[in-house]
């Protein structure tokens, strides 16, 4: 995933993530740490629409899936980005 430094925006503006932004989200850097995802509005609808994130979020932990299938999971949500 790309970043920015929080500074950089301020320095700039919004528009400094216009490029960055063509390749999938991206995390603002405030004080060292990823403080903010920063999504195009497509790409949120989808997020939305499929809640396939969010699914994983709103399930409550039972530990019946294998670290296996969680990793395979996210590679797939991770190539749907790059779709």
């Amino acid at each position: 995933m790309k970043t920015i430094p929080a500074q950089e925006i301020k320095r700039r503006g919004i528009s400094a993530l216009d490029d960055l932004l063509k390749d999938g989200p991206v995390h603002v850097i405030k004080n060292n740490r990823p403080c903010y995802v920063v999504l195009r509005e497509d790409d949120y609808v989808r997020l939305i629409e499929r809640r396939g994130l969010w699914e994983l979020v709103e399930r409550p932990a039972r530990g019946t899936r294998s670290k296996k299938d969680i990793d395979e999971q996210l590679r797939i949500e991770r190539d749907a980005w790059s779709a």
